[in-house]
């Protein structure tokens, strides 16, 4: 049963294929670039990597890597003051990247300065998250109408907006990471009743899912947005 397991493998998907329709040779920019997990994807592509270059991956709060390695990104700086002029990219790639953003209307504003008109811009956000990379955590999600709504008066028309996931994906998720919460925040793991039970349950949702129709729509993984500035 892969309910629930395929967020960040039908995000990944999407990003690649999304890459590939951005005309070689195009300077792109990867804001929020973290680990310059999607660099070996922009090989057609002028690839810079920015961050703010403060996450270690150490903490004890909510979901953290561990680690963290930054030392390869070309811009050390706040997302909302890039240090690059007006008109200087062709595309801005932000993967899972607006919920550690203070003031993410200000990114995007950013974004439109950067971009030379028709450039590209592909935001991957969560719809709900739980606490991860704290304490650089502020929003636990975003749904549709914030970007229908802030791109449009921002300039940018948006090309797809695609929801991954649905309702009983994303509770199949959480369901999968019980026994994480349990042994961290009550010293316990599951026992066999209770395995028993999230297994059924991981069965009905996955007859739910594939029989489901716009659950998206109360619930999912995260918006995937492809637009391009007017």
């Amino acid at each position: 049963m892969k309910v629930g397991q395929d967020n960040d493998s039908a995000r990944v998907q999407w990003i690649i294929d999304t890459l590939k329709k951005i005309p070689s040779g195009s300077r792109i920019l990867d804001a929020g670039a973290g680990e310059l997990r999607f660099k070996k994807h922009c090989s057609h592509l002028n690839y810079v990597a920015q961050d703010f270059g403060q996450y270690d991956g150490s903490g004890d709060t909510g979901l953290q890597t561990g680690s963290w390695d930054q030392t390869k990104l070309d811009i050390v700086s706040d997302i909302t003051a890039i240090p690059e002029p007006d008109n200087s990219f062709d595309a801005i790639l932000c993967v899972e990247v607006f919920e550690h953003i203070p003031d993410p209307l200000a990114a995007l504003s950013e974004f439109k300065r950067l971009l030379k008109p028709g450039g590209y811009l592909i935001i991957t956000a969560p719809f709900a998250s739980i606490t991860h990379f704290a304490p650089y955590f502020f929003y636990s999600g975003f749904s549709r109408y914030f970007y229908e709504t802030h791109l449009a008066n921002n300039g940018f028309e948006i090309t797809e907006l695609k929801l991954n996931g649905n309702y009983f994906d994303y509770l199949a998720q959480e369901l999968r990471r019980i026994n994480f919460v349990a042994a961290k925040y009550t010293g316990s793991k599951q026992g066999i009743i209770g395995k028993v039970g999230v297994q059924l349950l991981l069965w009905s949702l996955t007859k739910l899912s594939a029989k489901g129709k716009n659950s998206s729509e109360l619930l999912s993984y995260g918006g995937q947005v492809f637009a391009r500035k007017k």
